[in-house]
């Protein structure tokens, strides 16, 4: 059996039914005012914060301007900075340019170096030696114009001495009491130039002193010099040996051996047709006898003469002074003045058909 019951609701008129109501959402009005105090305090926390923010924010910006006071300039404009770029590149352009011509001109001036090292040295020493010969040439002329000129101002003795100077020629005549007293002088010595000569041969000096043999001397070499001593009398031709090197160690040789008998009393002259045979005969004097370009010129150790004509009279000057003259005459020379057999010292070189000397067109 079912059991009924009644809500008060159920027996509640309309009035009192509103005034329920309205009781029942009462409470309900009191929520929004507590949301409204939590919103208050959130919004003053948050006002908190912004002063704080606010505050460091200023601190910021005032450390900014600080430091960007010392900071670089703003960089360029776009426009400006295409304009450097443009020209960076230009110049650097041109810098390679100029590197690249350097490198050139560089080689270039290494090339040309090279070449006057080479073929420029070698037609420079041809041109010193034609000057150098041309030079003492001109020199020995001069000072024999010189002494001319002097012996021409002197008019009375000029003209009773000059009768004696022309008949002195015919003194040649008297060659064969100077050959003979030249092949007694070397006889008398002999030893001291045999011992020379085997000196030469069996305990050459490299390094010796001054106008002393300092190549190797063969003994076919000591058999020239030791002929032209001892069976010529210092006074005649021997047979070339094929090479100006050797023909001039031949004539070493003999210098070295008189100047070690006379010492500075002796003086060489030498006689070629052309600068470059005399330039030879320099060199090669200077290599076998250990002398120096200061023995060679006017009145010194060695003279070089192109002509036999200024050779004589410079030959006759130093008889004339006290010197004792060696006349060496090379190879190239087809004729011999007889004006050069008057001398007490000659040496000739006489060419060999079956062994000529290659010599250089000059």
């Amino acid at each position: 059996m079912l059991a009924i019951v009644a809500c008060p609701a159920d027996f509640m008129t309309p009035d009192e039914f509103s005034d329920a109501a309205t009781n029942d959402n009462r409470p309900e009005t009191a929520e929004p005012t507590r949301v409204s105090q939590a919103d208050a305090d959130q919004i003053s926390t948050l006002r908190a914060q912004k002063a704080e923010l606010e505050e460091r924010v200023e601190t910021l910006q005032t450390t900014n301007s600080r430091l960007t006071q010392g900071s670089p300039p703003q960089p360029p404009q776009p426009g400006l900075e295409r304009l450097i770029q443009t020209s960076l590149r230009d110049l650097e352009s041109q810098r390679r340019e100029l590197q690249r011509q350097v490198e050139q001109l560089e080689r270039r001036k290494e090339r040309i170096e090279a070449e006057m090292r080479t073929s420029f040295a070698g037609a420079s020493q041809d041109i010193a030696i034609r000057v150098q010969g041309f030079k003492e040439y001109l020199i020995g002329s001069l000072q024999d114009l010189a002494r001319a000129a002097e012996q021409l101002e002197l008019a009375p003795p000029a003209a009773a001495d000059s009768p004696a100077e022309v008949a002195e020629p015919p003194a040649a005549e008297t060659d064969p009491p100077t050959v003979g007293f030249a092949a007694q002088r070397f006889e008398q010595q002999r030893d001291r130039v045999r011992s020379l000569l085997d000196q030469y041969r069996t305990r050459p000096d490299y390094y010796g002193p001054s106008w002393q043999l300092r190549r190797t001397f063969e003994p076919i070499h000591a058999d020239r010099v030791a002929n032209w001593f001892f069976t010529q009398g210092g006074r005649g031709a021997v047979k070339s040996l094929g090479s100006r090197l050797q023909n001039v160690l031949v004539a070493s040789a003999a210098v070295s051996a008189l100047h070690t008998l006379y010492g500075d009393r002796l003086c060489a002259l030498v006689l070629a047709s052309t600068p470059e045979r005399l330039g030879e005969w320099r060199r090669w004097l200077q290599d076998c006898l250990g002398i120096s370009r200061a023995d060679f010129g006017t009145n010194r150790g060695v003279m070089l003469f192109e002509a036999p004509e200024p050779m004589v009279q410079r030959a006759e000057r130093l008889l004339d002074s006290g010197r004792l003259p060696i006349l060496l005459i090379d190879e190239s020379e087809e004729k011999i003045s007889l004006s050069l057999l008057q001398f007490p010292l000659w040496l000739a070189f006489a060419p060999d058909p079956a062994n000529p000397i290659a010599d250089y067109e000059y």
